[in-house]
């Protein structure tokens, strides 16, 4: 944890979620643990707010992501179900019902 300073870095490019959310923690730390002047204060609350919400934005996409996944996998799943199961689907008469019907069926069970 040498790498933290009191002060997060600004990254040049968009911080990947686990450098944002380490820049968060940063942030809370030195809010929590520091004497500091309120304009030091609203600066980090500005840069604490720019990786909230590219935390947002990761996990948002993330989330995406995984609904597809989970659509395409339901989708693949029942069209396979659909194909393979159909027969099984349609379940045969209940034997109680059968019964009724036709005395001279001889039951195994």
């Amino acid at each position: 944890m040498a790498r933290r300073k009191s002060q997060p870095e600004e990254h040049p490019s968009s911080p990947s979620f686990e450098e944002a959310l380490a820049g968060l923690e940063a942030i809370v730390d030195a809010m929590e643990r520091e004497q500091l002047p309120l304009e030091e204060l609203v600066t980090y609350y500005e840069k604490g707010s720019r990786l909230l919400d590219r935390c947002e934005s990761i996990l948002q996409t993330a989330r995406g992501r995984i609904q597809l996944i989970t659509l395409r996998n339901q989708t693949e799943s029942g069209s396979e179900t659909g194909t393979d199961e159909s027969p099984r689907t349609a379940s045969p008469p209940a034997p109680s019902a059968a019964s009724d019907d036709d005395h001279d069926d001889i039951r195994l069970f």
